[in-house]
């Protein structure tokens, strides 16, 4: 069983919990208390030398950022291709999406949100319109489509599912992206560890409380 440092809260470890879920591997799941500076004790950083969460640590290997664990988790434990397919073209739209969700969309709830929670900072209205940005270009991608990617769930739903819920537990209204929303509302339905997702949602939605 691989070992997996986390916190519930995060959406990044949020989404590997999810892909987990959906090829069937249980993982050990390894609380890690970034206030109590947990992350920079010496046997974790011997594990991961950037000493960030989510870390995977299988049988030896480890492996950060949670987007390369998405896609090592499919390969290596995914019954079938269906959540990263095999094809380029449709292989290249899920990776498209995946650097989406980390440099664009999830980036803007950094930019935004990180400050005036970890650093009581006021909030930035330049680092909001970011955030309206990549909705609008989240709904233009979501344009006819039910999956963020192809025709069915990949990990790029399950990577995007986790940043837009925590939007929603942030506050953020994204209602008017009439694509988003109903995307969001199936994904809820059809994307396997929701429910644990959406617990770990409710964690963080404490800091805006």
């Amino acid at each position: 069983m691989a070992d997996f440092y986390y916190l519930p809260g995060s959406s990044p470890c949020r989404s590997v919990i999810m892909v987990a879920k959906a090829v069937g591997i249980d993982l050990n799941k390894k609380l890690l208390n970034l206030q109590a500076g947990e992350h920079l004790k010496p046997e974790f950083v011997k594990i991961n030398p950037q000493h960030t969460i989510p870390t995977l640590a299988d049988n030896g290997f480890a492996l950060w950022e949670s987007r390369a664990i998405l896609i090592y988790l499919v390969e290596k434990y995914g019954k079938t291709d269906s959540l990263y397919p095999k094809c380029p073209k449709k292989r290249a739209v899920i990776n498209q999406r995946l650097y989406f969700d980390m440099g664009t969309l999830y980036q803007s709830f950094a930019n935004y949100y990180y400050p005036q929670v970890f650093a009581k900072a006021p909030a930035d209205p330049e680092a909001f319109k970011k955030i309206e940005a990549a909705f609008e270009f989240l709904n233009i991608f979501l344009e006819g489509q039910t999956y963020a990617a192809g025709d069915s769930l990949t990990i790029a739903d399950i990577a995007l599912v986790a940043s837009v819920s925590t939007f929603e537990v942030a506050g953020f209204d994204f209602s008017k992206y009439a694509n988003v929303n109903k995307w969001y509302e199936n994904a809820k339905k059809v994307t396997p560890g929701w429910d644990e997702n959406w617990a770990g949602c409710l964690e963080f939605k404490k800091f805006f409380e």
